[in-house]
């Protein structure tokens, strides 16, 4: 049987081909193809139709050859099986590993402990896990995974190893508490940074801008430090493995996308356009954030079905991709080498420009140019510049609708992935394609425009500015690029704050992490911390020395992480306080309270400790351990009547606030200071705590919850005058207003509006909101 050829071409009976140029060549046998050869042999001539002519029929199916399915068997095979390790990893052993992870560090450093975050496991999972979706060809970047594997690491070092296998030097309790692992988990997301871009400043500027929410002078130098220490580890294996034995490691050195050799001028028509691509970078960065929160939602719903669910959307995401990269190139139209160019021309290499793919010799296919290649490469290849006939603007529309449908439906799958470099994709094609548009009415070059396109979309998307900027003048080396690009950032921030949150943001809401905003709401002042712990149950208390039957009772039937300690007042004549008063003692944690049961520290007898003997049963490294199971602790009925000394373990100097002080001013506190549990206490004293805040009470939309009524005071600003001290007498006559306050503790300006008559807005409390 004769086999068919090849589109466009009609086979005769006598073993040639004719194409439709009406040339003649002898048929080659493709069973004798080797694997060094091209799919495609060199003299073989195709076109573009998606149809191929056989005698007089016209047939779909006998377009495709057999080597092109062969090579389409191959890559997809090939990408599902590296998917399917990445994601039964990640499924199976660590699922916080899924995703970048940024989101999380971000929560951390804010006040929120995710549970097995930055364990050993999460580590190896996300290494071997980020590997494989890469090379899978997922739409996707490892820079994300980078950020989280610094964290990792720095998390590990601090505590000396795994849970199991731990280090106890003394000198590691220098590093076993919140704020120093706050401090190396800030360090580590620099470095990952870093790594990632090969980008030390920008590293540090990340860290402070994006993910710390404390800072301080001395973490400056910290980071700082890190990221030096990345940069020249770096430095030296890219010089090992110049030989090449490193496979694409190292490739452009320590700049990933140098464009320093384009030199221009700025013109004022130029403005224009920059401020163009600021805008569209706002639009389509808060569009991306608003289509990829609908896909995320539409993923929890598939992933909450099982693991079976996750692996197999894994795995149809991971087909369509092989299938789109390699099918879309037949789309696009050959294009022959330019003979003055110094790079070779055509490739079917791993890595590099002008594709070869399916076109004859001398010819290239751009798309598959920009499609079958590594990410960073592809990046390289939109990025260059003094080459404005390289892509054409059909195979750059391809590239950007795929990458844009791409990075929709890739991100939010149960693999490790980042958000960096697919948007740097998809920004750099819409740069380069607005930087074809303007031709000769611009005088930037096209791998410029794509440069401020990336730029623009990350802003857009992110919501960064001076990191991105630093981050951006470090990989393309070229200052010149420093005011426009700070012009880009600025615009894209703007205008996508003005649509929807960051991305980050986004996904915080989306895994229901409790973080709170650097900015309190405007109604929060006209709320009192009182208001907010009367709406709360009545909060749990213990004694100094207190009953084990009653320990077990409070850890059995509340959630709670902590708990105010009450003690009998001493007897002070001078001061007014008779026998029997009550004092707040302090605050003692949950997991000191199950650390006592298990050690069975019980008294026979209700009586304070020496401090001698808990020093003897409680070591410092053990108290630091945040142990909360209390499942397996058995209690005895008659260890139930002992007591226990809870002074010894009780912190004696929490934060406390006055009843009447604002919910933002308490917010900001909480925040800043990082607390995990603020004390309410009355402002006469009546009982010594009347309440206890944590960080889901402060959270807006929970208390929007229990106060509906703020949600209508959010629109109309309002007084914030305590209403326990507020005494006003107001006479309107004509235009006048007269105010007294007794006593005058606030004031009114800013809040009265003069038109034709004056318009008072009352303070907002619920039943008493007047206009008058």
């Amino acid at each position: 049987r004769e086999r068919k050829r090849g589109m466009g071409e009609v086979t005769n009976h006598i073993g040639t081909s004719i194409n439709y140029n009406g040339e003649e060549r002898e048929q080659g046998d493709a069973e004798s193809n080797t694997l060094n050869q091209p799919l495609v042999k060199a003299n073989r001539k195709l076109s573009s139709t998606p149809l191929a002519l056989v005698g007089t029929k016209v047939s779909h199916i006998e377009s495709l050859d057999y080597e092109y399915v062969t090579g389409l068997m191959m890559f997809a095979g090939a990408n599902l099986g590296l998917t399917l390790i990445a994601s039964v990893l990640c499924v199976c052993f660590a699922p916080t590993a899924a995703g970048p992870g940024i989101p999380e560090i971000k929560a951390y450093l804010n006040g929120i402990d995710t549970p097995n975050m930055f364990g050993a496991t999460t580590m190896f999972v996300k290494i071997i896990g980020s590997i494989g979706a890469v090379a899978a060809g997922l739409d996707l970047g490892k820079e994300g995974p980078l950020v989280h594997i610094g964290t990792c690491i720095a998390s590990l070092l601090g505590q000396g190893g795994t849970d199991n296998h731990r280090i106890k030097w003394r000198w590691l309790r220098y590093f076993n508490n919140d704020r120093d692992r706050r401090d190396l988990i800030t360090c580590g997301s620099a470095a990952g940074v870093c790594a990632a871009f090969r980008s030390p400043v920008g590293g540090v500027l990340f860290a402070l801008e994006e993910v710390a929410t404390w800072w301080r002078s001395a973490l400056l130098w910290r980071t700082f430090f890190s990221t030096a220490v990345v940069v020249v580890v770096l430095r030296g294996f890219i010089e090992i493995c110049k030989s090449g034995k490193c496979g694409l490691f190292g490739s452009g050195g320590l700049i990933m996308f140098d464009v320093s050799h384009v030199t221009y001028t700025y013109h004022v028509t130029d403005i224009i356009p920059v401020t163009l691509i600021g805008v569209i970078g706002g639009v389509l960065g808060s569009l991306y954030n608003h289509f990829l929160h609908k896909v995320l939602r539409l993923y929890n719903l598939i992933n909450a079905k099982g693991k079976i669910h996750k692996v197999l959307l894994s795995l149809s995401v991971s087909l369509f991709t092989s299938v789109c990269l390699y099918g879309l190139p037949f789309l696009a139209t050959c294009k022959p080498c330019d003979p003055s160019i110094k790079e070779r021309c055509p490739t079917n290499g791993r890595s590099g420009n002008f594709k070869q793919f399916h076109c004859p010799k001398g010819h290239y296919s751009d798309l598959a140019t920009l499609l079958l290649t590594t990410n960073v490469d592809a990046v390289r290849n939109i990025f260059s510049s003094n080459t404005p006939n390289e892509f054409s603007m059909g195979s750059l529309w391809i590239f950007f609708v795929l990458y844009c449908i791409l990075g929709l439906f890739t991100f939010g799958i149960a693999t490790p992935s980042g958000l960096f470099l697919p948007i740097i994709l998809m920004g750099s094609a819409y740069g380069r394609m607005l930087g074809g548009v303007m031709g000769s009415y611009t005088s930037i070059d096209q791998g410029l425009y794509a440069v401020l396109g990336a730029a623009s979309l990350m802003a857009g998307s992110m919501r960064m500015t001076v990191s991105l900027c630093v981050i951006f003048l470090e990989l393309t080396n070229n200052l010149l690029l420093l005011p426009i690009t700070m012009i880009v950032l600025l615009i894209a921030k703007t205008v996508g704050d003005s649509f929807n949150p960051s991305i980050y943001d986004i996904i915080l809401h989306l895994k229901g992490l409790p973080f709170l905003e650097a900015n309190p709401e405007p109604w929060m002042r006209n709320l009192s911390v009182g208001d907010l712990g009367d709406a709360k149950p009545p909060v749990v208390t213990l004694q100094g020395v207190e009953k084990v039957a009653r320990i077990v009772d409070v850890l059995k039937n509340t959630t709670h992480n902590a708990f105010p300690v009450l003690d009998e007042a001493q007897v002070v004549p001078q001061v007014g306080l008779a026998n029997g008063a009550i004092e707040l003692h302090g605050l003692i944690l949950r997991a000191h309270l199950v650390k006592v049961l298990k050690k069975r520290w019980f008294l026979t007898e209700k009586r304070r400790t020496e401090e001698w003997e808990v020093r003897e049963k409680f070591p410092w490294d053990e108290l630091a351990e945040r142990e909360d199971n209390f499942d397996d602790v058995a209690i005895t009925s008659s260890e139930m009547q002992m007591y226990v000394d809870l002074h010894p373990l009780t912190n004696t100097t929490p934060y406390t606030v006055m009843e009447n002080m604002s919910v933002a001013k308490a917010l900001v506190l909480f925040r800043q200071v990082g607390l995990r549990h603020l004390l309410i206490v009355p402002k006469i004293q009546m009982s010594p705590v009347v309440g206890i805040l944590t960080r889901q009470d402060l959270r807006a939309y929970n208390i929007l919850q229990a106060f509906p009524h703020l949600e209508k005071s959010k629109e109309a600003p309002c007084l914030s005058l305590d209403p326990w001290t507020l005494n006003a007498s107001i006479e309107l006559t004509g235009h006048n207003l007269t105010t007294t306050l007794s006593p005058l503790s606030t004031t009114m300006t800013g809040y009265l509006r003069h038109k034709n008559l004056v318009q008072f807005q009352g303070w907002c409390r619920e039943g008493t909101e007047t206009a008058l």
